[in-house]
């Protein structure tokens, strides 16, 4: 086989095992979504975002993260890049997948069932609302970093283009819930409307979630306005 021929081969079978993994990942709900837009509910395991100094401090002087494959959002993958998570008493995470690009700040974001191994109670945050949250270190194989904050249960929410959130009938920062039909079936209220002029039409649950609704055998997910309280005020505990 000539050197033309292997590479179209090899990069056939890559788009091929990409497309399988990305499949593993996200469950495609049909009709309910817009015409124009296939919504994809992804769970995001969990992941740590780098700055490009932590990077260096836990993988050596120069290193940039090495993209080992495409997220669903244009310009976003995972690295080869893990790290251990460390908490209190010495509780950790033994190889957390590293996210990138890099950030301007370093961020840990895990599941619930994440914080109870680590012995860490974590906030429901926004990505990037990590003031007042825990700490805890990263070992890399070059080196360790401390944070003092930054570790985060990252709250569910949903991307889409401005073109879908006006389908939809939302705007950047409102809340839709998210209804998953299984063999365990559930509504997930609340998730935060993150609109922008690039983002496909995505919702991020944790694996938590994930596994609650059993998505892996989903057979139809929507979008659905938020629930109004009868009276038309805010439901109990919701934040203003």
């Amino acid at each position: 086989m000539n050197n033309s021929a292997a590479t179209v081969e090899r990069a056939a079978v890559e788009r091929i095992v990409r497309e399988i993994v990305r499949q593993q990942f996200a469950f495609r709900g049909p009709a309910e979504a817009p015409a124009e837009s296939e919504l994809v509910v992804s769970v995001s395991a969990r992941h740590v975002h780098l700055t490009d100094r932590d990077v260096e401090a836990l993988f050596g002087p120069g290193h940039r993260l090495t993209a080992a494959k495409p997220l669903y959002q244009d310009g976003f993958y995972a690295a080869e890049e893990t790290v251990m998570v460390v908490g209190p008493r010495r509780r950790m995470l033994p190889q957390v997948r590293v996210l990138g690009p890099t950030r301007p700040q370093t961020q840990v974001e895990l599941a619930f069932t994440d914080g109870i191994s680590l012995g860490i109670d974590l906030p429901v945050r926004a990505s990037g609302k990590i003031a007042g949250s825990p700490g805890c270190v990263l070992v890399g194989p070059a080196g360790v970093v401390e944070l003092s904050e930054g570790v985060i249960r990252a709250e569910r929410h949903v991307h889409m283009s401005f073109r879908d959130a006006e389908r939809y009938g939302v705007a950047n920062g409102d809340r839709v819930n998210l209804r998953i039909e299984s063999d365990c079936a559930v509504v997930l209220e609340d998730l935060l409307v993150r609109a922008d002029a690039a983002s496909k039409l995505e919702v991020h649950i944790d694996t938590d979630e994930g596994n609650a609704a059993n998505l892996d055998r989903a057979t139809r997910v929507t979008l659905e306005p938020r629930r109004k309280a009868p009276c038309g005020c805010q439901p109990h505990g919701e934040r203003a």
